[in-house]
């Protein structure tokens, strides 16, 4: 599966784009581990050399907002050996709707 298309790329905005949003920042792409309860909820990305970095909210062991990139979610495997996928589903929200804790 591919993690970053051509629409995405287009639809995310560029690092920092949303900075001071705090809660009513959106997120445009969840990725997940489909063995395990981990997400990435990327609001922002910016191409970064040969990679790409985003920026968003990360719910694993805890929910916290932070950076990650594609190689990085490439390479990630979940318990059971499965690679990270990109939820074909997922509509933009904002990150208060994802996680109104935090928020």
């Amino acid at each position: 599966m591919k993690l970053l298309t051509k629409q995405i790329r287009r639809k995310l905005p560029p690092l920092y784009a949303q900075d001071g949003k705090d809660g009513q920042a959106v997120a445009y792409v969840k990725y997940f581990t489909p063995d395990s309860s981990f997400s990435w909820f990327a609001t922002e990305g910016s191409p970064e050399g040969d990679d790409f970095l985003f920026f968003g909210l990360v719910e694993g062991h805890c929910k916290e907002l932070g950076y990650f990139t594609l190689a990085e979610l490439q390479r990630a495997r979940g318990p059971l050996g499965l690679p990270i996928e990109r939820d074909l589903h997922f509509k933009p929200t904002t990150l208060a709707e994802i996680a109104p804790e935090l928020f």
